[in-house]
């Protein structure tokens, strides 16, 4: 499967990893565990760096509005995204959409300083407030 997770409930982290041609049944796939398991407080490591897709910009778009939607529904959890630089024009609109969450997020094209950096974001989950809104960066 292009697009596999791992849930660690005791860090409180979601990693998903992308190798290969990802589809729209496997990203909602993984947007189901993701709502399912409760994992929407949860830091989140996302990298895409070694994936692509064939999706349409309609599919792309149906995806960020399904997590757009969590965003209003629920608290969410800091994001750390890796893509390869040339991937970054295409998921541009749906890393908007991310982008308005109320929460850190930072785009990066290196998984290790992508990680040391969520890993340095705090597990406010027990907090009532939500955490300060971050712009969304590349580093």
């Amino acid at each position: 499967m292009p697009l596999t997770w791992d849930i660690d409930t005791e860090r409180r982290v979601m990693t998903m990893v992308t190798e290969g041609d990802v589809t729209f049944a496997e990203v909602n796939a993984c947007l189901d565990a993701h709502a399912i398991g409760d994992t929407l407080t949860y830091r989140k490591l996302y990298d895409g760096s070694r994936g692509s897709t064939s999706m349409t910009q309609e599919e792309l778009l149906t995806i960020g509005w399904r997590i757009r939607n969590y965003h209003q529904t629920a608290k969410v959890g800091p994001l750390a995204v890796v893509f390869a630089p040339d991937k970054l024009e295409l998921m541009s609109r749906v890393m908007g959409m991310l982008a308005a969450a109320d929460r850190p997020m930072r785009v990066f094209v290196d998984r290790e300083k992508a990680r040391q950096w969520l890993y340095k974001q705090p597990d406010d989950s027990s907090s009532p407030e939500s955490p300060p809104k971050a712009a969304a960066t590349v580093s």
